[in-house]
């Protein structure tokens, strides 16, 4: 019988239902131009009311708004309905917990589509609701042809760019950017102090560089200082940057909700539940008719009197994602015991999604036949309820109530807190952001070193790699070993220039006073100084100058690198270091002989010392016969003595 009576209700009960909530609706519009559900608090709290009282005001019409969650609010239909029960003309509009949904205007004149449609397409989708009114408003105010203008090109700006880009970031945003942060701490300083004097070193020894000889430019002990000086205030920079660059604090535009906001429906359906055992939510669509309200209300009584039963508090209220629970019905169901404060099963029945859920607090039932036990097709509902408008509630309550009449009685009583912990969100924090310096921050920090460690060894082995290229134009100074043999007797002029360049270079690299150099390199580096000084170019100095600052370069290296040779080869003195001294010809036409230091090459084959002989462009003239060159056979000491008298002399 009650089946069918449920199935049997007629469209005008259902009419009935729907028309309730735009009476009630209409009623509070009365009191207040402006209604905020108090179901939506971690979204857009009831106490933001004046916030868009104060917006409303700017439209020039009257105005009034409706804040509803979007599962309750029919658009258009719901306005119309609200519009001609409470008998006023003017601008309605209806949000919900994100943006502007619908508006109409009712007697005057508004451009409310085409506000709606700019609202729409220029604003993000986590704007916020406050937000997206406020920009409506702007809209409205420009009036009729602006605003048509204005939805058009919005429409076309999306069309062609797409979505506007967020304005605000998520939990995970937030973790990227505290990596970041804590990657870019250590690995820029790092790979600063890697880098920097790695390549500045290259770039300096880099085949084919020009030579600086001067020490006045080489930096004093202060400049030492000036790398990890630099590089901590690189870090110290990122740290207090970082936090203005990376500056959001919230995950959303909504409003921390107050006490008052996450207690507001918890007290309204406290307050009907303490009137009445079914309490229908005012601002959704009603589930029950009078003759289904009549007939649950009779299972209660009967349920409440019968041997081991007990109160039977039935709510039908919505349970969303932005109420004060955060969707966990359990919670919710406890909240309302708890402030009630009177045992009982405690149904609570969805009538936007059709979900119902029953609880038992204090009663000496088997709970777990009403927490577990009952069918899917009861708690969650079936393709028939899923197709009613009012998810068939009213059969579906009466199975619970057939369930309860069914349960076992002889269980202990069940106190708040057997079923679950009740963990939710908190709804006053949920939206706040970690701090930056937490979380994957110190990850970052060391993701950041082992990032300058590869960066340094990718680009030196880049840098390698120019450097191969570049020795293919511009090799090295030839090694000690290799002098003998690959030494010209007769050199032009672009040899001596390019060697003497070379040895230059490669002397200042390895010169270094503070901590190789004793006194005789220091000496010998001197006195290739003073040669070099001759001219503004190494290209403009004549040949036996070159020689000589080959001769003193090499003999200036040797000594950094510990070999205690005096002299070099009489014979060429671009052979390298001698092994001893003989009485050999220099000529092939003359006997007569001369006493000379002589490498090894040499020694071992006296017949070819006359073709060995270094003569010297232009002319082809022996080197000893040039005033500078000729204290060469006396030695490095004495060539350095001859170069520093004929500097004084100067």
């Amino acid at each position: 019988m009650l089946l069918t009576a449920f199935a049997t209700a007629t469209p005008a009960q259902a009419a009935d239902t729907a028309e309730t909530q735009a009476a009630y609706l209409a009623e509070q519009l009365r009191t207040n131009p402006v209604y905020v559900s108090d179901q939506l608090p971690r979204e857009i709290p009831k106490s933001t009311t004046p916030a868009f009282a104060k917006l409303a005001q700017r439209t020039g019409v009257p105005t009034y708004v409706l804040v509803l969650p979007m599962e309750a609010a029919d658009g258009e239909a719901l306005l119309g309905a609200v519009h001609d029960r409470l008998g006023k003309d003017g601008l309605y509009v209806l949000l919900d917990d994100s943006s502007v949904t619908d508006a109409t205007a009712y007697g005057v004149s508004a451009p409310a589509e085409d506000a709606v449609t700019t609202t729409f397409y220029e604003l993000p989708y986590d704007a916020g609701v406050l937000r997206s009114f406020g920009h409506f408003v702007d809209v409205i105010a420009e009036g009729g042809a602006k605003a048509a203008a204005r939805a058009q090109a919005a429409r076309d700006k999306y069309d062609a760019d797409g979505e506007p880009a967020d304005m605000y970031i998520g939990p995970s945003d937030r973790d990227n950017q505290s990596f970041l942060t804590g990657m870019t701490i250590t690995g820029v300083p790092l790979a600063m102090l890697l880098l920097i004097p790695y390549v500045r070193r290259w770039w300096r020894r880099r085949p084919g560089a020009p030579v600086s000889l001067n020490k006045a430019q080489r930096g004093g002990r202060w400049s030492r200082w000036l790398l990890p000086a630099t590089a901590v205030a690189t870090a110290v920079g990122i740290t207090l940057s970082a936090p203005h660059v990376f500056g959001q604090t919230t995950s959303s535009a909504s409003p921390r909700p107050r006490a008052i906001d996450l207690n507001a429906r918890i007290d309204r359906v406290t307050e009907g539940l303490s009137q009445d055992p079914i309490y229908q939510d005012p601002e959704s669509p009603r589930a029950l008719d009078k003759t289904q309200l009549s007939q649950l209300h009779a299972r209660i009584d009967k349920f409440e009197k019968s041997k081991g039963g007990g109160p039977v508090y039935m709510a039908l209220v919505p349970q969303l994602y932005e109420d004060e629970s955060g969707n966990d019905v359990e919670h919710f169901a406890y909240a309302v015991h708890d402030k009630l404060g009177k045992d009982g099963v405690y149904i609570v029945a969805d009538p936007l999604d059709g979900d119902i859920n029953a609880f038992n607090y204090g009663l000496g039932l088997d709970s777990y036949d009403l927490y577990y036990d009952l069918p899917d097709s009861v708690t969650y509902g079936d393709e028939k309820s899923d197709a009613a408008d009012d998810h068939l509630l009213g059969e579906r309550l009466t199975t619970v109530m057939t369930a309860l009449d069914e349960a076992d009685r002889t269980g202990e009583p069940t106190t708040p807190g057997d079923h679950a912990s009740y963990p939710f969100t908190d709804p006053i924090t949920e939206d706040e952001l970690n701090p930056l310096f937490y979380g994957d921050f110190w990850p970052g920090l060391f993701i950041g070193t082992l990032a300058a460690g590869t960066v340094f060894a990718l680009v030196a082995a880049a840098l390698g790699i120019a450097r191969k290229s570049l020795l293919r134009r511009n090799p090295d100074p030839l090694q000690t070993s290799a002098l003998p043999t690959a030494s010209p007797a007769m050199p032009t002029q672009p040899y001596l220039r390019d060697t003497a360049r070379a040895e230059l270079q490669a002397m200042a690299r390895e010169f270094d006073t503070g901590e190789k150099a004793d006194t005789r390199a220091r000496n010998r580096y001197d006195a290739t100084m003073l040669l070099t000084a001759q001219a503004e170019n190494v290209d403009d100095l004549p040949p036996p100058t070159l020689t000589a600052i080959i001769i003193l370069a090499r003999a200036t290296r040797a000594s950094l690198a510990g070999d205690d040779s005096t002299q070099c080869c009489g014979v060429n003195p671009l052979h390298g270091p001698a092994k001893t001294s003989r009485h050999v010809r220099t000529s092939s036409v003359e006997t007569r002989r001369r006493m000379l230091p002589v490498c090894e090459v040499c020694l071992d084959d006296p017949h070819k010392i006359p073709a060995r002989l270094l003569k010297l462009p232009p002319n082809g003239r022996p080197y000893y016969e040039d005033e500078l060159l000729s204290a060469v056979p006396d030695g490095f000491t004495k060539l350095g003595r001859r170069i520093r008298e004929s500097a004084h002399a100067q």
